[in-house]
């Protein structure tokens, strides 16, 4: 209960949201897309770059592995509806390392022209301000990389409201609740921005060409470097196609893997704040009125700061009807954390791979996978 209340204070002293005043962007920016396969949600995400606000010069570069890749249809698409646009569709070749997004990411810098770098995933729907305000800090020296927050899309069944559960009220505030503790010394995926220099200064794109979490690797380097991490305000949507609960697992479970493969000893101990976990134990051990309550009242309190923090998040309006998925969630991630410790394979874009230590892959992927870098 400590756990979660420290957790929910995290969550509501941070400035959610928030937007600099002033202008654009004061240096030009060039965007990295690396994109494999196509969904429903395609269009609506890469549209979102092509709209941004501000005035500097913007450069917009996709990747892909082959023309038969069936996202080139949608960007030539967007290039076409948008003549003004600087965007450029780049086709990357095959990786030959063992992270197919990263050896697209080294392709795609070698053709930006500005010194400043936003990285991107494909399934990332931005707000039209985000570019002339996630690139802000960098005008400090100090900071080397600046990353967002990452909400999932509004849940279309159960197995997916589990998994906003996790993502839009749980993770953010973990975050910074481990933020009050150290500064932050590692990256989240979805939006990053960055220096050329920095970059260059770290080994480029290709020191963490064998690593899964490639975003939290790169951020490591660039504060083991002795720069400054940030983290936004501002919070991007990851959109995907409706997924069931098998898919969901294996999502969860190579998030989990990856996280205990990069941090062993913090991600044991985060089953120390699984809220709805202990409380149970406690009345299944000693059945009471007394114990009953005691679990009434912890549960009540998650719920409460679950759906709260999920509030906050996503700008909208209280969804009591999410939290008996509050409760659920929990008991599934304790799964989850057990079975992050079972086992080095993890499932990624339709491939089994083996994670080593600090999240390095032993494998590569041997063919094309559905939609996700």
């Amino acid at each position: 209960m400590v756990l979660l209340a420290w957790q929910w204070a995290a969550g509501a002293r941070f400035p959610l949201h928030a937007r600099s005043n002033g202008e654009g962007p004061a240096r030009p920016i060039t965007v990295l897309k690396p994109v494999k396969g196509c969904d429903a949600q395609t269009d609506a995400c890469l549209r979102s770059w092509f709209t941004q606000d501000g005035a500097a010069p913007v450069q917009i570069l996709i990747g892909v592995s082959s023309v038969e890749d069936p996202a080139c249809a949608v960007a030539r698409q967007l290039m076409a509806e948008f003549p003004g646009v600087d965007a450029e569709l780049v086709l990357c070749g095959e990786a030959l390392g063992a992270n197919p997004k990263v050896f697209k990411l080294a392709a795609l810098e070698k053709k930006a022209r500005h010194d400043i770098l936003v990285v991107s995933d494909a399934d990332v729907l931005a707000p039209p301000d985000l570019l002339s305000q996630v690139v802000r800090p960098l005008e400090r020296k100090e900071v080397g990389l600046v990353n967002c927050f990452y909400k999932m899309a509004p849940a279309m069944n159960l197995a997916m409201r589990c998994e906003a559960i996790a993502i839009n009220a749980d993770f953010w505030a973990q975050v910074l609740q481990s933020n009050g503790l150290r500064p932050m010394r590692f990256a989240l995926g979805a939006v990053v921005a960055l220096r050329r220099d920095v970059l260059r200064r770290v080994g480029g794109f290709e020191s963490v060409a064998h690593c899964l979490a490639d975003d939290y690797q790169l951020g490591a380097r660039i504060a083991r470097a002795g720069f400054k991490i940030e983290l936004s305000p501002i919070v991007v949507e990851c959109r995907s196609d409706p997924m069931g609960w098998g898919a969901v697992w294996k999502h969860q479970l190579r998030w989990a893997r990856t996280i205990r493969a990069c941090q062993p000893i913090p991600y044991f101990l985060t089953v120390l704040a699984n809220a709805s976990l202990w409380p149970l134990l406690v009345l299944l051990a000693r059945p009471s009125p007394e114990s009953a309550a005691f679990a009434a009242a912890c549960w009540g309190a998650r719920i409460l700061a679950a759906l709260d923090l999920k509030r906050r998040y996503e700008a909208g309006p209280w969804q009591v009807s999410h939290a008996p998925a509050v409760l659920l969630k929990d008991l599934l991630q304790f799964g989850l954390w057990a079975f992050a410790f079972l086992g080095n394979k993890v499932e990624w874009r339709g491939e089994a791979l083996t994670l080593g230590r600090c999240g390095v892959l032993r494998s590569r992927p041997a063919k094309s996978g559905p939609v996700g870098e």
